[in-house]
């Protein structure tokens, strides 16, 4: 009875054994090393973006005097032309007669100037000095009209009224802010772009496939309409580093007002574009690393930079090059400078696997 207990016990510690070194054999094929891989593709970018009118001007009084009339009202849509404002007209009224009057007596002068001169009563002088008068009798009309006409705001172009400060019968002064006026048709998206990327954006023309952009609102829902890059400022800040860049988008359904802010969505060519999987990365305090195994088959952790996302992968700035081995498995289960036991897989094979955009 004895042997047979002990023989089972054997037979268990056997099976124990035997299930250890299984288990240990999964522990050495847990751990998978691959490289980066180098190859030109493209990367989605989002940017802030200050959202303007194609036009937006301030609407702003040319005479003094007090506000008569206000025809339209805080947010109306109006037409070019379409009178907005009246101030008080009664003074410009005044001097335009007076302008008029002044005007037909040089008229009548230069007439009767002209027939003494026809007869050699007068000198031709005289009939010059008569044109001169008149001559400047019109110039006074015409400025005495044009203070009549400004009494009258008009809209320069089709547009949308903003807030109006002032109200009926307030004393407006000669360049005072009546209301601003804007454009909303089509919609300006001003945005910043570093250095790097403006070179790789302008050096791979052909690269760029489709050049339209998108813009994310406020609300994270995407604009239905999408825009294009149309302008390139001529200078970088000496500040940030950055260079402004402006895309267009239609506004048919008025959505978008100056003023709002939004997100830009651009995709920008990578050459050379050093690729790794995310996979591989882990994150302390904001920074992120990968273990690099050395030719003793130990792992040292390593600072990485990551100058764009892509879709389960990221591109590298600085910190490992392509010929590095960077562990691909098991990246929480290992210590700095571990010996570990591991399987090379091609990053090729490990790329089929993954998201990836490539040109």
């Amino acid at each position: 009875m004895k042997k047979i207990v002990l023989s089972g016990f054997l037979a268990l510690l056997c099976l124990v054994s035997c299930a250890k070194k299984e288990e240990e054999k999964e522990e050495v094929g847990k751990f998978t090393v691959t490289n980066g891989v180098v190859l030109d593709t493209s990367l989605t970018k989002e940017y802030v973006s200050q959202i303007r009118s194609v036009r937006n001007i301030e609407i702003r009084a040319l005479e003094r005097g007090y506000l008569q009339k206000i025809y339209v009202d805080e947010g109306q849509f109006v037409k070019a032309g379409q009178v907005l404002f009246q101030i008080m007209p009664k003074m410009y009224e005044a001097e335009y007669q007076k302008a008029q009057a002044e005007a037909k007596a040089a008229e009548i002068e230069l007439s009767n100037t002209t027939l003494l001169a026809n007869k050699n009563v007068v000198s031709k002088n005289e009939q010059a000095v008569a044109k001169a008068r008149l001559d400047q009798a019109k110039a006074e009309l015409a400025m005495a009209n044009f203070h009549l006409t400004a009494t009258q705001i008009k809209a320069p172009f089709d547009g949308t009224i903003d807030r109006i400060p002032k109200k009926l019968g307030s004393l407006i002064d000669e360049g005072e802010l009546l209301t601003s006026l804007s454009d909303n048709s089509n919609m300006f998206a001003y945005f910043n772009v570093s250095e790097p990327e403006y070179i790789n954006y302008q050096q791979n023309v052909k690269g760029r496939g489709d050049s339209n952009v998108k813009l994310l609102l406020a609300n994270g829902q995407p604009l239905k309409y999408k825009g294009k890059v149309e302008v390139i400022e001529s200078e970088f800040d000496s500040e940030t580093g950055n260079i402004a860049f402006r895309a267009k988008f239609p506004n048919p359904d008025k959505l978008l007002r100056n003023g709002e802010t939004g997100k830009v969505i651009m995709t920008l060519p990578i050459h050379g574009a050093l690729i790794i999987p995310q996979k591989a990365t882990y994150e302390i305090q904001d920074k992120k690393y990968v273990f690099v195994v050395g030719n003793n088959d130990k792992v040292e952790s390593r600072e990485i930079t990551v100058s764009g996302e892509l879709p389960d992968l990221y591109v590298i700035e600085s910190g490992i090059t392509q010929k590095d081995r960077i562990l691909l498995e098991g990246v929480q289960k290992v210590k700095e400078d571990e010996k570990i036991e591991f399987k090379y897989e091609k990053p090729e094979e490990v790329l089929s696997h993954l998201r990836l955009k490539a040109e």
